[in-house]
C-alpha cells in the first residue's frame, strides 16, 4: 500500500516530462516578431545673433542632431531569441535640438539589439530580407535614424538674409520585423524521432545532446563541430534537426518549428533505423520525410543526401545488404553505421567532408539589400531617376485629395506648421515641383482638402509670389 507522499509522487510523475518539454521550448525561441523605430532627428533652431559690438547680427540657429539607428549585432554568446519574446517595441533615441549661436544638437545613441549568429531579419511589409547575420560581431542597420532639421542659419543667402524658419527633425524609419534563427550548419541530420540523430552527433563531436529511447527526446536543434582529421579544411558543423514526422510541414509535431534550420545546410544525412526496434519501415520513413521536405521548400528537397543505415549492431546482415542495394539503385551513397558503438562512422565522416568540398557555402542574400533613407533637399523634393516620386489621388470625400510619396511626406513632416514662414516656404516648394499645378489639373477648387501624410490643409487657387524676406 502506498504512503501519502508516494501516492502524490506517483500522480506527479506523468507531468514531469511535459513540464520539461515546456521549459525547453520556452528557453529555445527561434522566431519572434518585433517593431523597431529609429530616432527622429533633432529640430533645427531659429535664432539671431545679438552679441555686443556685432552690427546687424544675423541668423544663428544650429541644426538638430541625427536620430539613433536601430542595429542588429550578431553575438556568438547567444543561442536563442528568447529576450525578444517579452518586449515588442524597440525605439532609438531622438537627436538633440539645435540651439542659438550656431550650436548643433548632439546625435543620439544608436540602439543595438544583440541576436544569435544565424539570425535573419525580414521586413513584414515588403517581405525583403533586411539583415542576415552569419559571423560574430557582424552588424546591420535595419532602421535609419532621421537627420537633424536645419537651423535658420542654414537658409541664409545674399537675397535671404534673415530667414525666420527652421526644419523639424526628419522622422526615423520604422518597420515590423520578423527575426528567425537559422542554424549555421554545414550538415543537417534528418530522420524520424529516435533513429539515432542525437546519438550520432554525440559520437562524432563534443556535443552532449540528451539521448533516450522515446520519441521527441530532442526538443531543440543540437550543433556539433566534427573534426575528421588533422586537416582544418576537413572540419565541419553538424546539426541534428528534431521532430520531423509525417505532417511536420503542416504543423504536426515539432518539425515545422525546426525545418527552417535545415535551410542553411549544404548537405543532408538521412538516418534510417534498420535495427527493427521502432517497428517502422525504414523505406517508408525515408519516403515520408522527403515529402515533408518538399512540402516545406523545394530547395530543401533538392539538397544532396547521404544515407546512413543506423543500428547495424543489432540489425540482421541480410537487411543491411537489402537496404544498401535499394539505395544504390537510386544513385544514393549508403553508409551502414552504429552510432552507439562508433562502427562505420569514420567512412561516413570522410564521405561528408569530401562532398562538402564540392558544394559552395551559403551566401547571405542581405548583402544585396540596402535600405535607402529618402532625404529632402533644401531646394525641393528628391527626384527619382524616372522623375517625380509622388502621386495624387482622390480621397474618400468628394472634395479631398491625397498626395503621397516618401520625399513629399517627409518634407511636410519636417515643416513646423505653427511657423507661417516655414509654411510659406513649403507652399513655394510644392508649387516649384508641380504639385499645385497637378492639383489644379485634377479639378481642385478653393476650399478643397489636401492631405499629405498626417497633415491636411485647404487648397487655395492663387499664384504664389516669391518673397525674399522669407
Amino acid at each position: 500500500m502506498l504512503t501519502a507522499s508516494e501516492g502524490i509522487n506517483s500522480l506527479k510523475a506523468p507531468f514531469v516530462g511535459l513540464i520539461e518539454v515546456y521549459k525547453t521550448i520556452m528557453i529555445f525561441v527561434d522566431e519572434v516578431t518585433i517593431d523597431v523605430k529609429a530616432g527622429t532627428g533633432g529640430n533645427g533652431a531659429v535664432a539671431f545673433r545679438k552679441e555686443k559690438y556685432v552690427p546687424h547680427g544675423g541668423p544663428a540657429g544650429g541644426d538638430g542632431g541625427k536620430g539613433g539607428d536601430v542595429i542588429l549585432l550578431a553575438d556568438s554568446n547567444l543561442s536563442t531569441l528568447l529576450d525578444f519574446r517579452f518586449q515588442r517595441l524597440y525605439a532609438a533615441e531622438k537627436g538633440v535640438d539645435g540651439a542659438s549661436k550656431d550650436m548643433y544638437g548632439k546625435a543620439a545613441k544608436d540602439l543595438i539589439l544583440k541576436v544569435p549568429i544565424g539570425t535573419v531579419a525580414t521586413d513584414l511589409d515588403t517581405g525583403r530580407v533586411v539583415a542576415d547575420l552569419t559571423t560574430h560581431a557582424q552588424e546591420k542597420i535595419i532602421a535609419h535614424g532621421g537627420r537633424g532639421g536645419k537651423g535658420n542659419a542654414h537658409f541664409a543667402s545674399s537675397t535671404h538674409q534673415a530667414p525666420r524658419y527652421a526644419e523639424n527633425g526628419e522622422p526615423g524609419h520604422s518597420l515590423s520585423v520578423k527575426l528567425e534563427l537559422k542554424l549555421l550548419a554545414d550538415v543537417g541530420l534528418i530522420g524520424y524521432p529516435n533513429v539515432g540523430k542525437s546519438s550520432l552527433i554525440a559520437a562524432v563531436s563534443a556535443a552532449k545532446p540528451k539521448v533516450a529511447n522515446y520519441p521527441f527526446t530532442t526538443l531543440i536543434p543540437n550543433l556539433g563541430v566534427v573534426k575528421v582529421d588533422d586537416d582544418p579544411t576537413h572540419t565541419f558543423v553538424m546539426a541534428d534537426i528534431p521532430g520531423l514526422i509525417e505532417g511536420a510541414s503542416e504543423g504536426i509535431g515539432l518539425g515545422i518549428q525546426f525545418l527552417r534550420h535545415v535551410e542553411r545546410t549544404r548537405l543532408l544525412v538521412h538516418i534510417l533505423d534498420i535495427g527493427g526496434q521502432t517497428g517502422r519501415d525504414p523505406l517508408e520513413d525515408y519516403r515520408l520525410i522527403n515529402i515533408e521536405l518538399a512540402n516545406y521548400s523545394q530547395k530543401l528537397a533538392d539538397l544532396p543526401q547521404l544515407i546512413a543505415l543506423n543500428k547495424i549492431d543489432i540489425a540482421e546482415e541480410d537487411l543491411i545488404t537489402l537496404y544498401t542495394e535499394h539505395f544504390d539503385e537510386l544513385g544514393l551513397a549508403t553508409y551502414p553505421i552504429s552510432a552507439a558503438t562508433g562502427e562505420g562512422t569514420k567512412p561516413l565522416l570522410f564521405a561528408i567532408s569530401t562532398r562538402l568540398q564540392e558544394i559552395p557555402r551559403h551566401v547571405p542574400a542581405s548583402d544585396e539589400v540596402t535600405y535607402i533613407n529618402t532625404r529632402n533637399t533644401a531646394s525641393g523634393l528628391r527626384q527619382s531617376r524616372r522623375g517625380r516620386d509622388w502621386v495624387i489621388a482622390k480621397g474618400e470625400a468628394e472634395d479631398e485629395y491625397v498626395v503621397s510619396g516618401a520625399s513629399i511626406e517627409r518634407l511636410v513632416a519636417m515643416t513646423p506648421m505653427e511657423n507661417e514662414h516655414a509654411v510659406t516656404r513649403l507652399q513655394r516648394i510644392l508649387e516649384r515641383n508641380g504639385v499645385v499645378t497637378k492639383l489644379k489639373a485634377l479639378g481642385a477648387k478653393d476650399g478643397d482638402s489636401v492631405r499629405i501624410g498626417s497633415i491636411a490643409f485647404d487648397y487655395i487657387d492663387e499664384d504664389f509670389e516669391e518673397d525674399d524676406d522669407l
